[in-house]
């Protein structure tokens, strides 16, 4: 009777266990975000699609006071909101810090204004950030990046707010309209300009 009584009581102890260790399960190992504006999205999409780890990329808008707006309100500049990606990833795959890695070598850090031929808020660089390790890493790499360039950084570091998907159209626009986004690249000096800050120290 005693070895069954101790028999059950493990029992309930191991199940406890599993039913403790299955409400944490999602968090461990669960695809998490990450947000950044870089200028025109479409640009910004491809390099986070290279990436091993990274599932899924979603071009938007975040940052604006406006509910839903369209691509006509954010490029008016209007809405507070800037042109966004929003990158899906697991990061026992590919870490935060890596993802920080391509932000920065895709964007123009030091341009206030806006980036390349694109000007305004709505162009802005920006790390949207959804808990406390993600403002840390981001607060950290900037620091790096500014002591790297010798120069201020304008990139914003803030929270996420909602984040609003794009039209469809606006989604992939590389792979959907090459020849078209490597003009606009071309025309817009993009990798010019960034060879220009990256190049000599890649």
């Amino acid at each position: 009777m005693v070895l069954v009584k101790k028999t059950i009581a493990w029992a309930g102890l191991l199940t406890g266990c599993l039913i403790l260790f299955s409400a944490f399960a999602p968090a461990y190992g669960a695809e998490v975000e990450a947000t950044f504006a870089g200028g025109c999205f479409w640009c910004m999409e491809h390099p986070f699609n290279e990436l091993e780890g990274v599932t899924a990329t979603t071009v938007g808008y975040m940052g604006g006071h406006v509910e839903a707006p369209s691509y006509r309100q954010v490029a008016s500049g209007k809405t507070g909101h800037a042109e966004v990606i929003q990158v899906t990833y697991d990061p026992e795959i590919v870490s935060y810090d890596r993802l920080l890695e391509v932000f920065w070598r895709n964007v123009d850090p030091v341009d206030a204004e806006g980036q390349f031929c694109d000007r305004g808020s709505q162009y802005r660089t920006a790390i949207f950030t959804y808990d406390e390790p993600q403002q840390q890493l981001a607060t950290d790499s900037k620091a790096e990046v500014s002591d790297l360039l010798s120069q201020p950084i304008a990139t914003e570091i803030v929270a996420a707010s909602q984040f609003f998907p794009a039209e469809e159209y606006h989604q992939d626009y590389a792979d959907k309209n090459p020849l078209l986004y490597r003009y606009y690249r071309f025309s817009c000096g993009r990798d010019r300009r960034l060879r220009e800050v990256w190049g000599a120290i890649e």
